[in-house]
């Protein structure tokens, strides 16, 4: 076994109160993809500071290998003092590190380098800074939620590429599809303490809920064991005449025990305020179009949203998601045909850049609008205080200013405010983002239970899966089309196994003709029966579908072994080529299979 890259053993912070870190432990060796996980504000983010140098523990055993180089990607990049984002990016090269490889990383993800890093986007931002830690190809790369603000077509890029690098890995990210795919150990952080399990992501809730059920009878077997000994020092027989030294220690030993036990944290409550129930119709828009300047954003787009409806807007960054969600809610008028909007609605909004926030304003003071100590939660009158419980915040913290709260706290106080006002609407804009996995789980429950109608963007692939009933997606030039079902059911209507905004792209400059001519191939065929050889294809296509996919999740696990590539770095490529061919020959495959189907229902229809 390879000796470790890196070991924090024993690591020990406390910042007064209960220590945030109380004995952790990381090993990370070479090939390593460790998916790092925990509730918000357990000190993931502290745990992998101490790992790259950035911050220092109070106790505990810090290794790391001295030829092995760092690289650690923060929520929040400091990029003062670059002109441009290519200098920002080249700043963390060495010397002898490849300066094509920034070239490389900026290009695949869409930054020209030219850009000033004051102007830049959240979502810019951040693709500028995977670039700079990437770039050196680091033995260790310690990414902080690497895909907030980035568009689905960049997550799945990225995906790739740090499935495909030899760096090893330590990540800590709310998107769970996105851990599932890269990860291969994973570690969890849990009242100040870490356990391992050398499985991915996918079988983490699973061990979880293990551990947590045994920690539970074991407690329940301590608490019986000491009333056990209590009855023995009152009534044994050993007690009438002296006591047992040694037994009553043990007894002590137990109730401290007992006593110090740090149970697992309470989940969080979320309940959303119900208002009168809408109409049947909620929103109608019928032919709507907007532009800003030569760009179209949305041309001619019509949709029916229904009462229970839950509709997921997906796309690229600057694709107008945004723009379209407002006018379908009434705040943006478009220009040219009409929304109407449905009766009795009661519109409850998240905003994406969760700036609604004075951030001198108090927790309480925000969630009562200053109106006292209460606030009227469906109906009944609730205290502030035992409101915020709902949400896992302390009762101390009803004075806290809101800018002293981490990105994940700030998400939760954001969700207490929207769910406590009566809504028959609830209009969520990436309303994923910062939340921990407890927290994400309880929003995908009340989304997907919501009595009312949801309107949600998002570029959580998982998230959509769990709680949307349909999907509108851009096709490019301001073309956007609803589909049926999830995420994935998406794509496999639309027969591709990417949102690619560089399809977009080329279909927006009509450079990509070829649905065109696939669509009057059909209209042609729709006049007559399928022929023998479309027949033949429409039964054989699901075969070869089946077997690809075999191929495909054989050459994953070829690529997964850690150690692949040290011992055959061409063998490793050829793998990764004809794991891409072997994709695109699928995704032939399943669109095929997708036009004759339709083909053939039509003509039976």
């Amino acid at each position: 076994m390879a000796p470790p890259l890196l070991n924090l053993a024993g690591i020990r912070l406390t910042f007064g109160g209960t220590p945030l870190l109380d004995g952790a432990d990381l090993t990370v060796a070479p090939g390593d993809r460790i998916a790092l996980v925990g509730r918000n504000g357990s000190g993931k983010s502290t745990l992998l500071k101490i790992a790259a140098g950035l911050a220092e523990a109070q106790d505990g055993e810090v290794f790391r290998q001295p030829t092995a180089t760092i690289r650690y990607l923060a929520q929040a990049p400091d990029m003062d003092g670059f002109a441009t984002v290519r200098t920002y990016v080249e700043a963390g090269l060495g010397p002898a590190d490849d300066p094509y490889r920034a070239t490389y990383l900026l290009e695949h993800l869409g930054l020209s380098g030219d850009e000033a890093p004051g102007e830049l986007s959240g979502g810019e931002a951040r693709r500028a800074a995977l670039a700079r830690v990437m770039a050196p190809e680091p033995d260790i790369l310690l990414l902080d939620e690497p895909t907030n603000h980035l568009d689905l077509n960049v997550i799945e890029w990225l995906e790739e590429e740090l499935i495909r690098s030899s760096s090893a890995l330590v990540i800590i990210s709310h998107d769970r599809r996105f851990l599932e795919r890269v990860s291969r150990a994973t570690v969890w952080l849990d009242r100040g303490q870490t356990r391992r399990l050398d499985r991915s992501f996918a079988h983490f809730e699973e061990w979880r809920d293990q551990i947590l059920e045994e920690e539970e009878r074991d407690q329940h077997k301590l608490g019986r064991q000491i009333a056990r000994e209590e009855h023995w020092l009152r009534y044994g027989v050993t007690a009438r005449r002296k006591r047992n030294v040694r037994r009553l220690g043990e007894l002590q030993t137990l109730r401290q025990r007992h006593r110090t036990y740090r149970g697992a944290e309470g989940a969080a409550t979320m309940v959303a305020s119900d208002a009168a129930e809408s109409g049947k119709l909620v929103i109608e828009a019928k032919s709507i179009s907007k532009s800003f300047g030569e760009l179209t954003v949305v041309s001619d787009f019509s949709t029916r949203i229904q009462r229970g409806d839950r509709i997921g807007l997906v796309g690229p960054n600057g694709a107008g998601k945004t723009t379209l969600l407002k006018m379908l809610t009434g705040e943006l008028k478009p220009d040219a045909g009409n929304v109407r909007l449905g009766v009795n609605l009661e519109i409850a909004t998240l905003d994406q850049k969760r700036e609604a926030a004075d951030p001198n304003e108090t927790l309480a003071h925000y969630l009562t609008d200053g109106r006292g100590e209460s606030l009227i939660v469906n109906g009944e009158q609730r205290h502030v205080v035992s409101y915020m419980k709902d949400f896992l915040f302390k009762p101390e913290q009803a004075r806290t200013p809101v800018r002293e709260l981490s990105g994940g706290e700030r998400a939760r106080l954001l969700l207490a405010r929207v769910l406590s006002r009566p809504a028959n609407l609830l209009v969520l804009d990436e309303p994923t983002n910062d939340l921990d996995m407890e927290t994400l789980e309880l929003l995908q429950e009340l989304v997907a239970g919501f009595a009312g109608t949801v309107i949600l963007v998002s570029h959580d692939r998982d998230f959509l899966d769990r709680t949307v009933t349909s999907v509108i997606a851009p096709e490019g030039n301001g073309r956007w089309i609803e589909y049926a079902g999830g995420y994935s059911d998406m794509l496999s209507q639309r027969g591709t196994s990417k949102l690619d905004d560089r399809k977009l792209r080329a279909r927006s400059s009509g450079d990509d003709d070829k649905p065109a001519a696939r669509s009057q191939e059909a209209a042609k065929a729709a006049s007559k029966k399928l022929s023998f050889k479309q027949k033949f294809a429409l039964e054989n296509l699901p075969k070869k579908i089946e077997a690809a996919t075999d191929t495909i999740n054989r050459l994953e696990d070829q690529i997964a072994d850690p150690g692949f590539y040290d011992r055959d770095p061409t063998g490793f490529q050829k793998t990764i080529a004809a794991l891409d061919k072997e994709r695109a020959a699928l995704a032939a495959f399943e669109e095929e299979w997708l036009e004759l189907e339709m083909l053939r229902e039509e003509l039976e229809g």
